[in-house]
């Protein structure tokens, strides 16, 4: 058993806590996620303190002790928030809350200790800890929270419909704990967030896809994204996804379905790296090959052109989850030129063609590898190492290219300036042409990646294009 009293005593700060209490004579406790965490042995940087009674006052009356300036009040939900050494500290006042069903705003009043962990989403975040002086480091487990987290399942405190009817975001939070602990959802718990799944509607996109981004950085996302498919969520929140399930595709180095190959594709990126991107990527690499299946005897399924197609949906899929257009540019990118690097690692590729790959990837190009290598699911060991070592060799070979030509971030030596001074000709779309004539050129191999060899190409070629401008 945890000694919590122990465990409390790391932090110094926390008598303060007790010692305000007894002066404003209220209650405090330390709830939800932190005491899970103890129990885990998770690390963790924020501290929720439940105050029976006024939690904003009581907040700011403590970082007056701590000489804390900031302190930020939510008067509408009664709660406050400020940092100290580092842990980010939220405080609210014990309350019991009603909803609307069409809306996820409760309307709130003031309540008890027992109200308030009845309001709670799950068992595993309803404990709390005593910071009072009667009873400093004394665990209150309600619903068998300690129990649910020693047996790693997640369950509602209440009954599920009316857990998730109250606030549908629990769904997808239900999902998130279970991928991010590795727990399982509890079977009525589950069956009540798959039969309540549109109430996801009534949620901000904004919540809805903080969520599932979570989802995304866990240890294994495919444990999240298994449960969503599987229990009609996935088909709500991120339609695309849900279509690849059922679509096969030729068994040589992928998973039959394109779904659960999907989800092999995003735990393998997640072994490698913590990049939300990259794993973004992963999962909507193969996006567009329902759009795309076509069988063909002899062959059967085909997807041609699943790249393109699938790099062209993104835009439209970044503005409907509310996504950082900042990085559309790389998701597409990714996407387009998954399928690249294979084509490329038959001994005799042209240097050319890899400095096109290399070209197009840009500073992304080790990225594309991992996606690529993320790519090979086989579950035959021989066919697995021959892709990867494939990709290995395109890679050695891309490299050597690039320390050849420093191609790394590939532009025409030639600056536009310089051509429209020599051609004394003023911006236009001409320019652009003949910077692309000369970059061609390097690509192909015609000329070296010198501003010498540039130049001399960009004198012998550029009558023809002012005769186009004329």
């Amino acid at each position: 058993m945890i000694d919590f009293k122990k465990e409390l005593s790391k932090y110094d700060f926390l008598k303060n806590f007790t010692e305000l209490a007894s002066k404003r004579n209220e209650k405090v406790y330390l709830v939800g996620g932190f005491v899970r965490d103890i129990i885990l042995k998770r690390s963790r940087d924020e501290m929720d303190f439940l105050v029976v009674g006024d939690g904003p006052e009581f907040a700011k009356e403590l970082a007056n002790q701590f000489n804390v300036g900031k302190v930020t009040i939510y008067k509408n939900f009664g709660t406050a928030h400020f940092n100290y050494q580092g842990i980010s500290f939220e405080f609210v006042g014990a309350r019991k809350e009603s909803y609307n069903r069409h809306s996820r705003n409760p309307e709130v009043a003031p309540g008890t200790l027992d109200d308030d962990l009845n309001r709670r989403d799950f068992t595993i975040n309803t404990l709390a800890l005593s910071l009072n002086k009667d009873s400093f480091g004394e665990l209150i487990d309600k619903f068998g929270g300690l129990n649910d987290i020693e047996n790693k399942v997640i369950r509602t405190p209440l009954d599920p419909e009316t857990t998730f009817n109250d606030d549908p975001l629990r769904i997808m939070r239900a999902v998130r704990f279970a991928a991010q602990l590795q727990f399982d959802i509890e079977e009525n718990t589950l069956k009540a967030a798959s039969q309540m799944a549109e109430r996801l509607k009534i949620v901000s996109q904004e919540r809805i896809t903080e969520e599932f981004f979570k989802i995304l950085a866990a240890p294994a996302p495919s444990i999240g994204l298994k449960l969503m498919y599987e229990n009609g969520i996935m088909k709500v929140v991120f339609p695309e996804i849900a279509e690849l399930g059922g679509v096969e595709q030729r068994k040589d180095f992928h998973h039959k379905d394109v779904f659960y190959h999907t989800c092999i594709v995003v735990d393998n990126l997640a072994k490698v790296t913590d990049n939300i991107w990259l794993r973004f990527a992963g999962l909507v690499h193969d996006i567009a090959k329902p759009k795309t299946k076509k069988f063909i005897e002899g062959i059967g399924w085909t997807f041609h052109g699943h790249e393109e197609i699938g790099a062209r949906m993104m835009k439209k899929i970044f503005h409907r989850l509310k996504l950082p257009m900042n990085k559309l540019h790389y998701v597409e990118k990714l996407v387009r030129l998954h399928l690249r690097p294979i084509a490329l690692a038959e001994e005799h590729v042209t240097d050319s063609a890899l400095r096109r790959l290399a070209a197009a990837a840009g500073e992304d190009l080790d990225d594309l590898i991992t996606l690529c290598r993320a790519d090979v699911t086989s579950k035959n060991p021989e066919k697995v190492s021959k892709y990867l070592s494939n990709y290995d060799r395109v890679m050695e070979k891309v490299k050597e290219v690039q320390e050849k030509d420093k191609l790394r971030a590939f532009q025409s030596p030639v600056r536009g300036d310089e051509i429209m001074k020599v051609c004394g000709i003023p911006p236009s779309r001409t320019v652009g042409e003949i910077k692309k004539a000369i970059e061609e050129a390097i690509l192909d191999g015609k000329i070296q990646n010198t501003y010498e060899d540039a130049y001399n190409y960009f004198l012998q070629i550029k009558d023809e294009y002012l005769k186009k401008e004329k």
